[in-house]
């Protein structure tokens, strides 16, 4: 097992693989861009290295400052979260030249899983479903790029071929919004991945988003760990998960396990990752669609309610694998109860999800039985644009669907944070919707809810208000702080010599 390993990432992934680590016994090095000096991730960590300025692209996408910090620090593996460079199969490379172990699928694999087309030929090789769409990437010319759309038919989609995430994702509905959507798709494919490579899909109408989680060792076991619903999402960002995915007749669940474990040896993989389908609808009792969507090779941010019905850590299993471990026998068919997630974003729903900048001032989460948070969150952080507006993540499980989504409520209605707009009411109402209660899910979940959602300022939907006295002892307290033991603000704990400790280990590249 490593003694070192260094997370080349932020906010509440970085805490979540921080605490793995820990439990593990391996010592967790942090890295931070200049906005992120004070973060909870830093704090946590045993060593913090800047890496750059507060822009990504400057920092936590620069390989070559983490590499530097890993050296630095004598980490002998670097896990890297979600999004930034978890799918490089460049930086993949580069971590095995200089020695360090990548925690995640081997470099071909990550180069084969994150160009969207080999991707769909390997799918369809493996006998996976796919969605009707071009073999190759659309021609850059447009008369010849409106003739190729023709023949998948409308409506289509436009994907990123260099990557996933919703980014450079574009719906058309007619030949005439083809053009305008083409080059919007590809300016953003090109600022997401540097690759401005674009493919087109059939669109398949009224879907629903179920990704199957996979487990794969260097001995040649590959096991999945059920399905989740990723169905409720706003321009292609996910807001609630839940697993299992509920109403899926026996076989159809079934037949997407095989699937996704066929498609994994097919490619040879190794490490978590998640393989996502669409799912057709069908009348009650008879055997869905379903088509292979795109391979995730990293770890999603929804893997809680995976870990919470299957009780698998799988962070430690990454961890576990690239060590050259075996798998753990686990129960991977049949999961104990259900888990949902919902995602605190800091964004205003009721001013069209426009991010929300700003300093958290007040800060409780909720708690209780089976309830769990992952957070990045902490009293004083600076809210700002540079990043993804995911702040934190709350999970509930409960024996049934029911319970897990009742139970999830009431924890959001606990949810104090005053500083920044956040997406907490927009969930809250979402949640006692008729028909998310029944689980009629599809992709257009959202988009049709907002149609009909309450009015904000009624008394279904109207936000919990932080108590005046709360907020005022709050402040008032941190104020105290600030003033008395400045230090320490930087700190777990307010000892003068721990704090001593914590600057020594904040150093600069160099």
């Amino acid at each position: 097992m490593f003694r070192k390993l260094l997370i080349a990432n932020r906010g509440e992934i970085a805490v979540r693989v921080i605490r793995a680590c820990r439990e593990l016994g391996i010592s967790p090095i942090a890295v931070y861009s200049d906005a992120d000096r004070t973060a909870l991730h830093v704090r946590l960590a045993d060593e913090a290295y800047g890496i750059g300025p507060a822009s990504a692209t400057e920092s936590y996408l620069r390989s070559a400052n983490i590499l530097a910090a890993a050296k630095t620090a004598g980490a002998e593996a670097i896990h890297p979260g979600y999004g930034f460079l978890s799918e490089s199969a460049a930086f993949a490379r580069e971590c095995a030249a200089a020695g360090l172990m990548f925690i995640g699928p081997p470099p071909d694999v990550l180069a084969a899983m994150g160009d969207k087309v080999a991707a769909r030929r390997l799918a369809a090789e493996a006998g996976v479903p796919t969605v009707p769409g071009t073999a190759d990437p659309l021609p850059d010319d447009p008369t010849a790029a409106t003739e190729v759309a023709v023949q998948i038919g409308y409506p289509l989609l436009l994907k990123a071929a260099g990557g996933g995430g919703g980014k450079g994702m574009r719906a058309v509905g007619t030949p005439d919004e083809l053009p305008a959507a083409l080059e919007r798709a590809r300016g953003e494919a090109v600022a997401a991945f540097s690759d401005g490579r674009v493919y087109a899909e059939r669109q398949v109408q009224r879907p629903r988003h179920v990704e199957v989680q996979i487990l794969a060792d260097t001995h040649g076991n590959v096991r999945h760990l059920g399905e989740r619903d990723c169905s409720l999402q706003r321009r292609f960002q996910k807001l609630i998960e839940e697993s299992p995915a509920p109403g899926l007749p026996a076989a159809t669940r079934q037949a997407l396990w095989a699937a996704a474990v066929r498609l994994a040896r097919a490619a040879g993989y190794v490490g978590a990752g998640t393989v996502e389908f669409l799912v057709e609808t069908a009348p009650a009792g008879q055997e869905n669609g379903f088509y292979f969507l795109e391979v995730n090779a990293r770890l999603q941010v929804e893997h809680p309610v995976t870990e919470v019905v299957h009780g698998v850590d799988l962070v430690q299993e990454q961890i576990r694998i690239a060590a050259g471990e075996r798998l753990a026998p686990h129960s991977d068919t049949v999961p104990t109860g259900a888990a949902i997630e919902a995602r605190i974003n800091a964004e205003d729903p009721d001013a069209g999800f426009l991010p929300s900048v700003g300093v958290v001032r007040l800060l409780r989460e909720p708690s209780g039985p089976w309830v769990r948070v992952d957070s990045g969150c902490f009293p004083g952080q600076e809210v700002t644009t540079y990043y993804d507006a995911l702040l934190a993540k709350v999970i509930a499980w409960g024996p049934d669907r029911e319970t897990a989504r009742v139970r999830l409520h009431r924890a959001l209605a606990e949810y104090r944070l005053a500083g920044v707009a956040t997406t907490i009411p927009f969930l809250r109402d979402v949640l006692v919707d008729s028909d998310f209660a029944a689980a009629r899910l599809s992709t257009s979940f959202l988009d049709e809810y907002q149609q009909r959602r309450p009015t904000p300022g009624t008394a279904d939907s109207a936000p919990d208000v932080p108590d005046i006295a709360a907020v005022g002892a709050a402040l008032h307290t941190l104020q105290e702080r600030s003033q008395q033991a400045p230090a320490a603000a930087t700190t777990p704990t307010g000892s003068r010599w721990q704090a001593a400790a914590r600057r020594a280990a904040l150093r600069a590249n160099g």
